[in-house]
């Protein structure tokens, strides 16, 4: 893609990646989310959750900026499954693009990266949860033939969320 690079997140992103995380999931989560999580789960907050993250030495983690013109445009994360129902998947935990700049390829580049970071780990698969009534995030993964697998409740530290399960036991049509 024309414009656009991908690296692999640093300890200096720590705040640039929360305050694009908190634009995005705001806009994402804007009817879906509770107010309170809207409010709490601000830029401070993610700035610590994400320097937590980013310091981590957690091999099977790895965290990603897309970056055009200087500005982060998305963000991805994945690593060892966090619920349940992932079985012995990876997970993909964080995958956000800007609405300006969806619709470019960067969220299916971010996810092929992801991909073959956890097919390299050796997980036996690639699996992630979806907010229920996040239509355009749903779609964008039954187009890629994400199999659903289920549902849970996300225990997010706010918002308990109620989540779809998508997987692919076959990561080759992921890694692009």
């Amino acid at each position: 893609m024309y414009g656009i690079s991908i690296r692999a997140a640093g300890i200096a992103d720590a705040q640039s990646i929360a305050d694009f995380h908190v634009k995005v999931w705001r806009h994402t989560y804007a009817t879906l989310a509770p107010v309170v999580a809207h409010a709490t789960l601000d830029e401070a907050y993610r700035g610590q959750r994400w320097r937590e993250k980013l310091v981590s030495a957690d091999v099977d983690q790895m965290v990603l900026v897309a970056e055009a013109n200087g500005q982060i445009v998305g963000i991805g994360a994945a690593g060892r499954p966090s619920e349940p129902i992932f079985g012995d998947r990876g997970e993909i935990k964080f995958l956000y693009v800007d609405p300006g700049s969806q619709r470019r390829g960067i969220g299916r580049m971010l996810l092929s990266r992801l991909t073959e970071h956890l097919k390299a780990r050796e997980f036996r698969g690639v699996a992630l949860g979806v907010v229920k009534g996040n239509a355009a995030a749903i779609a964008f993964y039954r187009a890629l033939d994400g199999d659903l697998a289920g549902e849970f409740i996300d225990p997010g530290p706010i918002w308990r969320s109620e989540n779809l399960v998508f997987f692919w036991d076959d990561m080759t049509p992921l890694i692009a």
